[in-house]
């Protein structure tokens, strides 16, 4: 889907929030920030007021270096942190909510993350939220999916998550992970929108993608396996309560 200005039409540059968090993959939203603070005069590369952290998992120390960073004294304009992350430890989003409810004059946060759900809700509270918009593609793949024989579902996962699951390198494995989180949120969504939910454990499954998605979040984690645990999990012939589809 093209992404094209779906993020940076809710940054303001005449009221520019202190605190965004973003619904994103970094891949999709870091270029649309990075050109917005082009447009608005604040130089992305060789400016030592424009931060960029990008980790698999925020830790506590993170959170304190980042808190420490946010009070330093600028070099003029701007100051401003983008971080990439694919969770955040609960102990570091309760380190970093002073920081984020109590603006700093000229000090913006862009926090970008796979999946919002499961953050504290008291960390969301300090932001202005930007959730990626789903495009016709994302539900349609979903759909297929659904549709999909088992072994065509785990060919379908194998591209999905092409980039290095099992790689070394831990760069490929988060992004492996961000984009199962995203393909879980798609699914989720067009689940809930279409499947008719009933009493007992015919819907199961829905508790089958909760606990996927928090796996998903810890570091180490394989998204092949625990997306292939899911592929299992939805039955076949899932009856799609909606018409035209």
């Amino acid at each position: 889907m093209n992404m094209a200005g779906h993020i940076a039409k809710h940054f303001n540059k005449d009221a520019l929030h202190h605190a965004y968090l973003i619904e994103a993959s970094g891949a999709r939203a870091m270029p649309e920030i990075l050109e917005f603070l082009e447009s608005i005069g604040v130089a992305v590369v060789g400016n030592p007021d424009v931060t960029s952290i990008a980790v698999d998992s925020f830790k506590i120390e993170d959170a304190r270096s980042l808190n420490a960073s946010a009070t330093l004294k600028g070099f003029g304009g701007k100051k401003v942190f983008i971080v990439t992350a694919n969770s955040f430890l609960s102990e570091a989003q309760n380190a970093m909510l002073k920081v984020f409810e109590e603006p700093i004059a000229d000090t913006h946060f862009f926090v970008i993350t796979a999946s919002i759900q499961g953050l504290l809700p008291t960390f969301v509270s300090r932001f202005f939220v930007i959730r990626e918009e789903r495009g016709e593609g994302d539900e349609a793949a979903a759909l297929a999916f659904l549709k999909a024989p088992y072994a065509k579902r785990v060919d379908f996962l194998k591209e999905l998550l092409a980039e290095g699951d099992e790689d070394e390198d831990d760069r490929a494995a988060e992004s492996a992970r961000s984009k199962a989180l995203r393909f879980l949120n798609a699914l989720e969504a067009l689940l809930h929108k279409k499947y008719p939910l009933r009493e007992g454990s015919e819907a199961g499954f829905f508790d089958q993608m909760f606990a996927v998605r928090e796996f998903l979040r810890q570091p180490g984690s394989s998204a092949k396996m625990l997306m292939e645990s899911v592929a299992l999990a939805v039955p076949l012939n899932i009856p799609l309560a909606v018409p035209n589809l």
